[in-house]
């Protein structure tokens, strides 16, 4: 994304549920992750999921705790988190105290969230999408200034910081690196996306009820606008990521990836969806990415 050709990095997409949901598990799955060859390890950040379901859930930063103490070299980050659902006064914290755990191994995924319904209304939140988008980019803004470690004053249409100053700052500046999530072809979350450090497009060829399956041309697509936007925000010549999820095997991870790289993509989660057990998905990252 930032005109020449970059290393496609690989990591491993699970649940904060499920067999997912014990910290020991997801912590012996970041171990044998690193051990493989992956780039990273991405958890889920859900309240209630489809709260019909009545799953087993876990703090998705609980989970991360114990990743981190598990590993040395691995990045980690949720995908992704809903910040409208939270205070970011909190969330800065949260992700900084990581921050300084993992050396500077942070990545914040963030969005909107769903369903909203289930995640918001549940408890009383609004579940007005264009109140939430708001929020979310107020939210975006204030944990980016209360990373500086200067005084924030910002008062918005959701959220109101009065003379703060958050210490310490993160490890990584001059943030912890956000990507944005959205469901392509929808616009407006790219665009969102291409005015921080990377973007999460939910490609899924068969409906939202199917597991995502990213083709090369919609890959491209999205890469080229993404790269407009980025020219109009001035950062054309800064790095950027494009994150794709889906399932590979060991056997056609390459010729899957493989493309998707050429056509800009340069990160590849391993997600086996969100029911799939720890030893189906230990399996798979044992073999390594590709």
């Amino acid at each position: 994304m930032d005109g020449t050709m970059r290393r496609m990095y690989f990591a491993v997409n699970v649940p904060n549920f499920g067999d997912f949901a014990d910290p020991r598990v997801v912590a012996d799955l970041a171990r044998r992750a690193e051990q493989a060859g992956w780039d990273a390890l991405f958890v889920w950040d859900h309240v209630t999921w489809a709260k019909d379901s009545r799953r087993e859930i876990a703090d998705p930063w609980v989970l991360l705790t114990a990743a981190a103490l598990a590993t040395s070299r691995i990045r980690l980050g949720t995908m992704i988190t809903p910040v409208p659902r939270r205070r970011v006064a909190k969330l800065a914290r949260e992700v900084t105290t990581l921050d300084h755990l993992t050396g500077g191994r942070m990545i914040l995924g963030a969005g909107l969230g769903a369903p909203a319904e289930d995640e918001y209304g549940s408890f009383g939140d609004t579940t007005d999408l264009k109140r939430l988008a708001t929020r979310l980019d107020e939210g975006l803004l204030v944990l980016n200034e209360l990373w500086s470690g200067e005084p924030v004053i910002f008062h918005g249409r959701e959220l109101v910081v009065n003379d703060v100053t958050l210490l310490p700052v993160p490890v990584q500046r001059p943030r912890v690196p956000i990507w944005v999530g959205g469901q392509w072809p929808a616009k407006a979350p790219m665009r969102r996306a291409a005015h921080w450090d990377g973007a999460v497009p939910l490609l899924y060829a068969d409906g939202p009820d199917s597991p995502p399956r990213p083709d090369a041309a919609t890959v491209r697509e999205v890469s080229e606008f993404l790269a407009e936007w980025r020219e109009k925000e001035g950062r054309a010549a800064e790095p950027f990521d494009l994150s794709l999820w889906g399932t590979t095997t060991p056997q056609d991870a390459a010729d899957t990836i493989g493309p998707l790289a050429e056509a800009g993509a340069t990160w590849w989660q391993e997600c086996s969806g969100s029911s799939a057990p720890a030893e189906a998905v230990i399996r798979r990252v044992e073999c390594g990415p590709v």
